[in-house]
């Protein structure tokens, strides 16, 4: 995103805790833009001190893997403060509420409003430390503020740039339209040994999938969505996304993914230690079916997801996971959930 704003010619500052990418930017001013969009993308400030990426900066876009978001935001906090936003890109399942958490536990940043997106406005891939392959940008990105009445702030701010942003109605909103948790784990586990043996030489998108694997990208899709209507909240299905983000359509999940072009060339991780696991397991399935049992709806399609990643992984995502427990929200209602989402407070 930096390079891709910096070829238009935006004030951009970045910042990467990686002290030998930072020295390869620094080197060569920016980062090299190839894909849908194509130069050389000068950045302002390429920074490793959050202080100093941070200062006098109206809006901070987090696009580091959401696992990462309670620890940004505890070092964040003590350099953000009145009139800044922070936007995830994306903040998968409750990203916001965990970010802001965060951050008020830091006792920091006073008066930041803390936004998310459904998913991630670029589709893009690193190709070098300052070079970047941008397959797509996606057509339509729900975007929404912790504090909803101010989400038409954080749109303004996103569109004088990236007019695709669009309001979302709250961060449950945004956090349920998260459709990497359909698509990234249940890809990644059904073709385990295709990545382990081949080192992931195929195409992720249009060779992982096929029609039997559709149905259960097709199953954890309903869960989401099943989740979502519990907590008052109407998502599109991940069909419909396809259309509107990709303008990608087809008579069935199966075809409406093969038929996106913004997927096409795109490889599959060279390993399973991968975010569409690593990331997309604890911090998108894991909160769905946390909200989900605290409920008593059955969301087994998403649950064996979660138990099959553990096993392979050895890890248990469960208790890695963000949970209703670790937001703060146990024991509250769907009422109470909401409220939380649409105003940032947790005590009423």
């Amino acid at each position: 995103m930096a390079g891709e704003l910096g070829r238009r010619g935006a004030p951009v500052a970045l910042w990467n805790r990686t002290k030998a990418n930072i020295a390869v930017l620094r080197s060569r001013g920016g980062v090299e833009v190839d894909g849908e969009v194509e130069g050389f993308g000068p950045v302002a400030l390429i920074t490793d001190d959050l202080e100093q990426a941070l200062a006098g900066v109206r809006v901070a876009v987090v696009c580091v893997p959401a696992f990462a978001h309670r620890e940004l935001a505890e070092r964040c906090a003590p350099y953000l403060g009145e009139g800044q936003m922070v936007v995830l890109n994306p903040g998968r399942t409750f990203g916001a509420l965990e970010f802001a958490r965060a951050l008020a536990a830091a006792e920091g940043a006073r008066g930041v409003l803390v936004a998310e997106a459904a998913t991630n406005l670029l589709t893009a891939r690193s190709a070098g430390p300052a070079q970047s392959y941008i397959s797509r940008i996606k057509h339509a990105v729900p975007v929404a503020a912790l504090q909803a009445e101010r989400t038409p702030e954080v749109v303004e701010a996103l569109t004088e740039w990236y007019p695709q942003f669009t309001p979302a109605n709250s961060t449950l909103e945004t956090s349920f339209a998260n459709v990497g948790a359909v698509i990234h784990p249940a890809i990644t586990l059904l073709n385990a040994a295709r990545i382990e043996n081949d080192q992931g030489r195929f195409e992720f998108y249009m060779d992982g999938i096929s029609p039997r694997v559709a149905e259960v990208l097709a199953a954890v899709d309903r869960e989401r969505k099943a989740v979502a209507a519990l907590l008052g909240v109407e998502v599109p299905s991940l069909v419909e996304w396809l259309a509107s983000a990709y303008r990608a359509t087809g008579s069935d999940l199966f075809e409406a993914v093969r038929a996106n072009e913004g997927y096409r060339g795109i490889t599959a991780p060279s390993t399973l230690e991968h975010r569409y696991i690593l990331e997309d397991v604890p911090m998108s399935l894991v909160p769905i079916a946390s909200a989900g049992r605290a409920f008593g709806l059955n969301t087994r399609a998403i649950d064996a997801l979660i138990f099959l990643a553990g096993i392979i992984m050895d890890t248990n995502y469960w208790t890695r996971g963000r949970t209703l427990e670790s937001l703060g929200l146990a024991g509250l209602s769907p009422g109470e959930i909401r409220r939380i989402a649409e105003t940032g407070e947790w005590d009423a």
